[in-house]
Parts: structure tokens; sequence; C-alpha cells
């Protein structure tokens, strides 16, 4: 197997760690959001999506006879739990929730731009299309996110100044 194929390899199973992590720390968020329904809907759809990306991923890792990595998936799986709690314990954790979903999406933009790349040289086109679809749904939330970032602040700091009104979720 050449570098490139390993490499190419790395990163798909380094994708599907990186979307186990993502729906771990979507399912957390979710759960979490009690006051902020238009955020909820769209944690929830996108937590959607990525159980749909993990599904494709594995296709394409069962195409290319791909051992997955158990202990990475584990490893994300326990950072993103991390990640959730840490968030617990802050007053305003609702905009830094908001804040961590739009970097993350944007790093997972960066990862599937790269993957693809790495999947056109290594001759998967059907990993190509995979990872544009997963691409575009990425690119989607991340603009949402950042559309949305503003109005979760400003409903944050009302909240937050209400009398008996809880903000932090």
């Amino acid at each position: 197997m050449t570098h490139l194929v390993e490499n190419y390899h790395d990163w798909l199973r380094d994708a599907h760690a990186m979307e186990k992590q993502a729906e771990s720390m979507l399912e957390a968020m979710a759960k979490r959001i009690d006051n902020y329904p238009d955020l909820r809907s769209r944690i929830e759809q996108h937590l959607s999506e990525t159980r749909h990306q993990i599904s494709l991923l594995e296709s394409v890792i069962e195409r290319n006879n791909i051992s997955r990595s158990v202990l990475k998936d584990s490893m994300s799986k326990m950072a993103a739990f991390g990640q959730s709690i840490g968030g617990m314990f802050t007053p305003d954790e609702i905009v830094k929730g908001a804040i961590s979903s739009y970097v993350f999406e944007q790093f997972e933009i960066a990862c599937y731009t790269s993957l693809i790349a790495a999947a056109e040289k290594a001759g998967d086109s059907e990993g190509v299309s995979v990872f544009k679809t997963i691409l575009a749904e990425e690119e989607a939330m991340a603009k949402w996110a950042l559309d949305h970032l503003p109005d979760v602040t400003q409903q944050f700091l009302l909240r937050s100044e209400a009398p008996g009104v809880e903000a932090k979720k």
C-alpha cells in the first residue's frame, strides 16, 4: 500500500472518529438546551445528519476494506463527553456551546476539504461524492450557526437580566 493510500485511509478513520465525537457532542447539547427552541431544533436536525454521515463514512470504509480504529472512536467519545460536562458549569453555557458548535463545524469543513483532495488523488470517486455531500451539510450547519449566533447571544443577555429566568441553557 502506498503512502498516499495509507494517508487517505488514516484520514478516513479520523473523519469517522470526528463524526462519532460530533454525534456525542450534539446529543449532549440537545439534551441540555431548554430555553432556545430554534437552536435545539437545528442541533437535533444536525444530529440526524451526523448519524447519516457516520453511515456514509462506514460504507466508504467498508468499500475500501479499512479496519476501523475502536480506540480512536472511544477516545473521541470521551473527549466529547468531557466537553459537554465542562460546559455545564459555566453560567453562559448556551453562548459558549453555540460558539463551540460553529468552531467544530469549521474544523469538519477543513477535514472534508482535505479528504476530498486525498480521495481524488487515491482514485476513490465514490468517496469524493460522499465527502462532497457531507461537506455541503457541514457548510450549511456552519452558516446557520454563525447567522444565529447574534440571536442566541442576545436571547441569553435578555434572559440573564430577567429575574428568576434561567439563561444558561
